[in-house]
Order: structure tokens, then C-alpha cells, then sequence
């Protein structure tokens, strides 16, 4: 079984992922661009049981979101800020990582990108990616 690693960028938080991702998305919603201070946030999401903590202390945060009315928790490290990780109400079981978190960032797929009816206007996609306005059940 395959296992990755990553950490937040003070290096406080590091995790360890075992297995393949459940899904890998590159999403456009508010929350996302809000928790990134980027274009979009990539989640690449595992089963709970999949995500181990190494080391260091997370933080969280939750808060319903405005568009689906669920709650979504995110997870930071308490010394630089930096979102590790995320539930959501609607992905119950499941454990997003920040993609870019990831030592290697390359390691997985990305699915879909979604929420993309709020993506910003000059937003491109690959030719072969699935595109979605809102979010993959």
C-alpha cells in the first residue's frame, strides 16, 4: 500500500496518507478560494481511517457554508495557519488534504474540477478533465 507524506509550511504538522485517494478535486467555490487565497483549492480526499497525524498540533475551524448550507471544518496548524486538512458534512467518513501540502504534489490525479460556476472568467481546464458548476456526489 502506497503512503505519501506532507505537513503544513512551518513544518509543525506533518501527516502520512495510506492507500489511494477516494477523489482528487480541484474546486472553485467561495470556501475554497477563501481557505486558499488562491484561484481555487485542490482536496484530495481520503477514508478518516487513511490520514494519520505524525506529528504536531491542528487547530480548527467550522462554519456552514452559503451556498450548500453544510458545515465544513477545516484543520490548521496552530503555529503558521497553514489549512492541512477538512471535513465536510456532505463527505461523511472522508478527509480532505490541501493538495499542495503533499511533499509531492504530483503523486495523484486530479478528477474533476468543480464548482466552476464560480470559477474566475479567465479560468482554462485540460481538454480531458471533467468539468463541473457544482460539486461530484
Amino acid at each position: 500500500m502506497s503512503q505519501n507524506k506532507g505537513g503544513c509550511q512551518c513544518g509543525a504538522v506533518r501527516f502520512t496518507t495510506s492507500g489511494d485517494p477516494v477523489r482528487a478535486m480541484a474546486c472553485h467555490c467561495t470556501t475554497c478560494k477563501l481557505r486558499t487565497g488562491a484561484a481555487y483549492g485542490i482536496g484530495v480526499y481520503f477514508e478518516d481511517t487513511a490520514v494519520e497525524i505524525d506529528s504536531g498540533e491542528l487547530s480548527t475551524f467550522q462554519f456552514t457554508s452559503d451556498t450548500t448550507n453544510r458545515w465544513i471544518q477545516n484543520e490548521f496548524c496552530t503555529q503558521c495557519g497553514s489549512t492541512v486538512s477538512w471535513t465536510l458534512e456532505m463527505r461523511p467518513g472522508l478527509r480532505a488534504i490541501a493538495g499542495g501540502s503533499f511533499d509531492d504534489p504530483d503523486w495523484y490525479q486530479l478528477e474533476a474540477h468543480i464548482w466552476t460556476r464560480s470559477a474566475r472568467t479567465d479560468m482554462c481546464y485540460p481538454e480531458d478533465m471533467k468539468v463541473c458548476e457544482m460539486a461530484l456526489t
